[in-house]
Formats: structure tokens, sequence, C-alpha cells
């Protein structure tokens, strides 16, 4: 029978110290970013508690720790501890989708189905002394808005035609929901300079990548955006409730002078989000160098072939060896060539001319650099997507996969959205989005293909190429293809099922999914 030993002695626990679970969990509320960060850190180096560990920090302590770790000793997880919030306003679509296209990114922007985007303005390039390049573009952007308010109003009408009101629903609702409708046609004819709002909340580390990122931009607007990123990091945040507190503040200080001084640091202060973690952000040398020689090596592959006809949605079959696919993707980002059109080519080149290629997105990588994203390779499936940039953006928002985006053209056509035809309306939609992109080969002759891209509206088709696992293609095709969703994006993830279904049939049951072929009630929200 075995004997059981009561604990006694010096060896033996306090009393009540581990007779007990003692687990305490507190949400904390007040902290700086940088210097919660380095509280959370000292876990791993201190025996404190975080409530201890919290009293004795300060911001100065927090900045000489984060030098030494994050700096010098490249720590840089250290970084994934504190979370900044920003507010990002008027700024155009084209530098929204440059600036949410991070892998780790939480935000929201202002939706082009529920706001009229009428009212926001429109973002002009510098065009310096070329007046009449100015004018062309500025021209151009006024015609999309003004088929964009006419579209929206005549589609609304046409819906309310078409749809009547069921008895049993309110007039208000009714109302917003075919608005809605109408805005999801309306929205091609947007122009990529359309401004447009968001907020997003990122970790420190995602934020210098993301201001790195954005610093190597061929867009100016971009460019500076990752400057006013940088500054509002490293200078006075705005506090929501600042104006209370100075006058609480105030108050204090005629009853007493001295509390007042005192109350001053601490309800006056300012608050500096990530002065330390973002100070180093600077335009990559690795991104810039690479991009350049890539775009030179594309060109010299391909020799100026036509692009092949590509479905909505190909599912590119893995047959080839990883090098093959790394290099085909980096030259993917480079060009207006679809993934297969490149695959095939680099296929039928030399071992050592396709590790050329491969060295290339290396080559210039410093010591701190992150491998370029073309590097995530490997995934199961392999989606390459050509789709109205309206809808990418929609698509954009899926982020358990890799993404590599090719840079907006003309030269893939538009897509034509669903309702104007039979509203009657189809023939002047043709001459809109011909007449913007007949502004763009113009302009794009005359200045950079930076600035002549805003007058694309967002019906143009743009190529993506989407790499992912089994459960992220199922995710997105269950999801995207729900009755009350866009019908750009319907369509994708209808074609991206039937694609999966078509390479692996077993498969195919899995996905909980809904016949967009089928008619659906416009009004089902």
């Amino acid at each position: 029978m075995p004997t059981h030993i009561t604990p006694s002695g010096p060896s033996a626990a306090p009393a009540g110290e581990h007779a007990e679970n003692r687990t305490e969990v507190f949400a904390i509320h007040g902290a700086d970013p940088e210097v919660l960060a380095y509280a959370m850190a000292k876990y791993s180096r201190s025996s404190l508690s975080m409530k201890q560990s919290l009293r004795e920090i300060s911001s100065q302590r927090a900045e000489q720790f984060l030098n030494t770790f994050y700096f010098q000793y490249g720590h840089r997880s250290i970084a994934d501890l504190a979370h900044v919030a920003f507010a990002i306003e008027r700024l155009s679509l084209l530098a929204a989708i440059a600036l949410v296209d991070e892998q780790r990114w939480d935000g929201q922007e202002r939706s082009t189905r529920y706001q009229n985007f009428l009212k926001g303005g429109w973002y002009l390039p510098d065009f310096g002394l070329d007046t009449e390049a100015r004018e062309q573009y500025s021209s151009a952007i006024e015609l999309l808005f003004s088929r964009y308010h006419g579209t929206s109003q005549a589609m609304l009408e046409y819906f309310k035609s078409t749809t009547p009101k069921p008895e049993e629903m309110k007039a208000d609702a009714y109302e917003r929901t075919l608005k809605a409708r109408s805005f999801d046609v309306a929205r091609y004819l947007l122009p990529l300079a359309t401004n447009t709002s968001l907020g997003q909340i990122v970790n420190a580390r995602t934020l210098e990548t993301q201001i790195s990122r954005l610093l190597s931009d061929p867009h100016e607007e971009v460019r500076q955006l990752g400057e006013k990123l940088r500054d509002a990091a490293s200078g006075a945040a705005w506090n929501v409730h600042g104006a209370e507190l100075a006058a609480l503040q105030a108050e204090i200080a005629a009853a007493d002078p001295s509390l007042g001084a005192r109350a001053a640091e601490l309800l006056t202060r300012d608050v500096k989000v990530a002065p330390t973690l973002v100070k180093y952000a600077v335009p990559s040398d690795y991104a810039l160098a690479t991009r350049r020689e890539l775009e030179q090596a594309a060109q010299e592959l391909m020799a100026e072939a036509p692009i092949d006809p590509a479905p909505v949605v190909d599912l590119v079959e893995r047959d080839e060896p990883l090098e093959v696919e790394l290099a085909a993707t980096l030259l993917y980002g480079a060009s207006h060539y679809s993934y297969r059109q490149i695959r095939d080519c680099v296929t039928q080149l030399p071992e050592a001319r396709r590790n050329e290629i491969v060295d290339l997105g290396l080559r210039h990588r410093g010591r701190h650099d992150d491998l370029l994203r073309e590097f995530s390779a490997g995934q199961t499936l392999r989606f390459d997507i050509l789709m109205d940039i309206g809808g990418f953006r929609d698509m954009h928002r899926h982020r358990k996969c890799t993404q590599i985006l090719q840079p907006f053209t003309h030269l893939h056509g538009y897509d034509f959205p669903e309702f104007l035809e039979e509203a009657g309306f189809g023939a002047g939609y043709r001459l809109t989005i011909g007449a913007a992109h007949e502004t763009y080969r113009n302009l794009k002759n005359k200045v950079a293909d930076a600035s002549a891209q805003y007058v694309l509206p967002l019906g143009t088709r743009v190529r993506a190429l989407f790499k992912m696992d089994f459960a992220e293609a199922l995710y997105i095709s269950e999801l995207r293809s729900t009755p009350q969703g866009h019908f750009s994006y319907r369509r994708v993830a209808w074609e991206m099922y039937k694609a999966v279904a078509r390479q692996h049939p077993s498969l195919a049951k899995y996905f909980r999914i809904r016949d967009v072929t089928e008619p659906i009630d416009l009004l089902k929200r």
C-alpha cells in the first residue's frame, strides 16, 4: 500500500503559495504602446509581475531597452507587442490599396457599397509645368465622377421599378438596400484617384515594414503617405479626451498651482505611440534595386510577346520544381503576363538561367531585410485571378494567403457590371471606360505611368496571384459566394470552387457554396 508523505522542512512551499491555482487575468489601460511592449518583453527577463513592471518603467527606460534589444540585438518580436491605431483620411483608392497590402493588418475602409464617393474629392498628381496633361487628367476624372453619379441615380430608379417593396419591409430599409445595389454597379466608374479614408490598428513591427514599403513605392502620393505615417508614430498622438483633460488640469492649477503642475505631467503630456520603433524606417534599397532588375528580366524573357487570353480564375496545377515557382512568381509581379504563361517560359529555360532569376530576388538583400513576399512559395493551390479592381479590393482582405499584385494597366480591358445592360446604360458605360483608358494611354506617354494610373476606373481588370491552402480556398469560396455579396467577387469565388472541383473532384462536396448563376433576391442582405 503506497505511503503518503506530507512535505515538511525547509524545502516545503510556504503555506498557501502553491496550495491552489492563482491565475490572474486583467486588462491593461493607459500605458504607452512602447512602454507596454517593454513591460511584456520583461516577462522573459524578469520575475516581476506586469503591474510591478509598469509601475517602474518610464518612456525613457523603454527607449533605452528598445534601442538595445530591438535594434542592436535584433529581437524584432518585441515590436509585435506594441499596437497602435491610426486614422488615415483623404488618400486615394490607389494609395489605400498600397497601404493595406500587409499580411498582418487590421483595419476598416470606407465602403463603396454604403457611401457616396462623390463627396470625398480626388487626388491630383504633380504634373509640374505640363498644364495640358493636368487638364486632360482633371477632365477624365470629372467625367468619371459625373458618370458615377448619374449611374448610381439611374440604377436606383431601375431597381425600384423592377423590385417591388414587400409589404413587411420598411420604406427606409428598402431604399437603403437598393441604394447599396446601385452603388455596387456605379462603383465600376470610380477612378483610382477617388479619395477614401480608413483606420488601421497594427503592431509596431508591421508598421515599420509598412512604412519602409510605402517609402519605396513608385507613386509619389504613397511615398508621402509613408512619411506621414512615420511622423504620426513619432509625434504627439491625438487624445480623444485631450480637451477635457486640459480643462481639468486648468481647474486644478487655478485652485492649487503646485498641484496643477503635477497634474499637467499626467493629464496633458504628449503621448508618442512608437517613436523608437519607427525611427529607422527608410526606403528599402533591397526592394528598389530588386524591382528594377526583375522588370528588366521579365522584359528580356517575354520579349514583348502578346499576353495570352486567360480565364477569370486559373488554378495553376503544381507540376514544377520549387525553383521554377520562385522564378515565375518573381517575374509575375514585375510584368502583366499570366502566371501560367510566365511559368511555361521559365520551365523552358536552362537551370542556370532559372537560378539567376531567383538570385535577382536575393542579391540585394541586406542583413535585416525580410525576404520578398514572392518567396512565400510552396502552397498547394495557386489561383491566378483576373478581375476588376473594385472586386480585387474585396478579395484583398483575405490575408491568410499570399497575394502578388501586378501593376495597374489598361492591357487587360475592363469588366461589365451586372444589370447595367438590362437597365439600358451599357453603351454609355463602354464609352466612358473606353475614354478613361484612352486618357491613361495618352498620359502614360507624356508623364510617369505611376501618375497616369490614377485615371483608371475600378472596372479596369487587374491580375493578382493568390496562393493558399485548401482551408483558405474553401473559406473564400463559401464566404464570397453568398447572395448578399457583390456580384464581382461572387463570380470569382464560384470559379475558384469550380477550379478546385475539376482538379480535386473528391473534395468538391465539402464546399458549402451556392451556385452564383441562380437568381438572387436583391433585397436580401
